[in-house]
């Protein structure tokens, strides 16, 4: 009977055994199985939004963290705008300003070259654009950012193209419509001084090319200014603009003239005279053999120099060649020649060729 007793107790405790075993391995499957599945839900996660098809007039819009720790050289002074999600019933990007803004504080700059706006405030505090949103029709938008300037904000807006715009200023926000060119203006004109910044374009008898043609440039600027012409200037200052950004600038404004401002130089240092590139771009009643011709015979007649006649664009002349404009290059010299070089070192020589040019200018306006 005893030892039935602990035989039947024996089976009992092996059975207990076996049980315990199984839940125990019940249990801890079921903590891989979770593991398990948190992990895939996690890379599901990753991997749906990488598979997104981004709206292509979405904008990025990168919300401030706070809770984020900020590394010491990380820079501040940069962040992105807030925009509001959502269709646009207006034609206007509409950005607010804190009260008490007057419009003598707002400027807005036009940086065509980079496709960019900018709009500068005075008196607003660091974190306003942290946690105020623009709003409005932002389909001409890329993206947007705002930088603390001391005393006052610069907002930075990427474009998709090259606009002018109109703004007003009511209460407390700033509404701006950006427009193209050629439904705000009609006689549009870009002035290309050629090379600038690293690029020097023909050095001789202690000039350099670059230097003449910017400040002809900037001396047909200040007549241009006194017109009713809107004109678009490849470069203002000596930096390096690329050719590419060149032509842009006159075929998305659809200019109705590309002046590209050149030297020249001749191996042979008694070769004299002005000489005219054209494309072969035309259209009706009016082409860059036109504008060549009347911008030749105008600053030739007002330096009271020599004409070596016209010539048609080749590879070389890639931004008059790729303008899909009327365009031509004046070529006001040769640096290699010493008289010639001697005159474009003359600060009224200059003035003269850029009353030559701009008198091409009007000539072709009221012809």
């Amino acid at each position: 009977m005893k030892t039935k007793l602990m035989l039947k107790t024996a089976i009992l405790s092996s059975l207990f055994s076996i049980l315990v075993l199984v839940v125990v391995f019940l249990a801890m499957e079921n903590r891989i199985l979770l593991a398990g599945n948190r992990f895939s839900a996690f890379i599901t996660a990753v991997d749906e939004e990488e598979a997104v098809s981004p709206d292509e007039n979405a904008i990025d819009i990168i919300m401030p963290v706070a809770s984020a720790p900020v590394a010491d050289e990380i820079n501040q002074e940069h962040d992105s705008l807030v925009f509001e999600l959502g269709s646009a019933d207006t034609n206007y990007l509409i950005i607010p300003v804190p009260a008490g803004t007057e419009k003598k504080d707002v400027t807005i700059e036009n940086h065509y070259l980079n496709d960019e706006m900018r709009i500068i405030i005075e008196g607003v505090a660091n974190d306003f654009y942290a946690t105020n949103s623009i709003s409005g029709n932002r389909k001409n938008i890329i993206s947007g950012s705002y930088e603390n300037a001391g005393d006052h904000i610069i907002l930075k807006l990427n474009l998709n193209n090259i606009y002018e715009y109109y703004s007003i200023m009511e209460g407390d926000k700033i509404y701006v419509e950006f427009v193209p060119p050629r439904e705000m203006h009609d006689k549009i004109i870009v002035i290309d001084p050629a090379y600038g910044g690293s690029e020097r374009g023909i050095v001789a008898n202690n000039l350099a090319e670059k230097d003449v043609v910017l400040a002809i440039a900037l001396k047909l600027k200040e007549l241009l200014d006194t017109t009713d012409y809107k004109v678009y200037y490849t470069r203002t200052a000596d930096n390096d603009v690329n050719e590419e950004k060149r032509v842009r600038v006159a075929n998305n404004t659809r200019a109705y003239m590309l002046i590209r401002i050149e030297c020249d130089s001749n191996e042979d240092s008694l070769v004299n005279g002005t000489t005219t590139i054209y494309s072969s771009y035309f259209i009706p009643h009016f082409g860059s053999p036109d504008l060549a011709d009347i911008l030749e015979k105008e600053v030739v007649s007002n330096i009271r120099g020599k004409a070596i006649g016209l010539h048609l664009a080749t590879a070389d002349d890639y931004v008059i060649m790729n303008a899909t404009v009327p365009a031509a290059a004046i070529k006001v010299g040769h640096l290699t020649n010493a008289q010639e070089a001697s005159l474009l070192g003359r600060d009224d020589y200059l003035d003269k060729i850029a009353q030559g040019i701009f008198n091409a200018i009007r000539t072709v306006f009221d012809d």
